[in-house]
């Protein structure tokens, strides 16, 4: 039910992701609190049974101004969203060179949902060579 959920969110939001390219930074809609998710976040992105960490991440959050994610030794990423409402938020960013497979270009697309200094999620990364990896994502606001 979750996936469904997930892969009729991303379906929707993709529809406008052309015009966001131009604008990567797209303030949510009304019902969104987005100042409430203002700040850096720690993260990490699992996989498989045992939730293996595969990449840790910081995600600066700047309410209307940027979203960017920032893997280690890396440049930032500009983060687009896609969609958001309530506690979630649907975001876009890439593409970039993947840190799990070196000499791919991945663009991951996530829902991630905020409640105070957490957020959880789950993150689909799309390489070019058109294989996809479902993933969760964790973080925790600095103080």
């Amino acid at each position: 039910m979750r996936r469904l959920l997930l892969n009729s969110v991303v379906l929707v939001a993709a529809a406008g992701t052309a015009a966001r390219a131009q604008n990567p930074y797209q303030t949510p809609p009304a019902g969104a609190k987005h100042a409430d998710i203002g700040g850096t976040w720690d993260g990490k992105t699992m996989v498989g049974p045992k939730d293996s960490v595969i990449t840790t991440w910081t995600l600066v959050i700047d309410p209307g101004k940027s979203w960017t994610l920032t893997l280690p030794g890396r440049p930032p990423v500009a983060g687009r969203i896609l969609a958001s409402g309530g506690d979630s938020v649907v975001t876009e960013a890439g593409p970039y060179p993947s840190v799990t497979r070196p000499g791919q270009m991945v663009t991951t697309h996530t829902v991630a949902h905020f409640k105070g200094d957490h957020m959880t999620g789950v993150t689909d990364a799309k390489f070019a060579s058109g294989d996809v990896v479902h993933a969760k994502t964790e973080a925790t606001r600095r103080k």
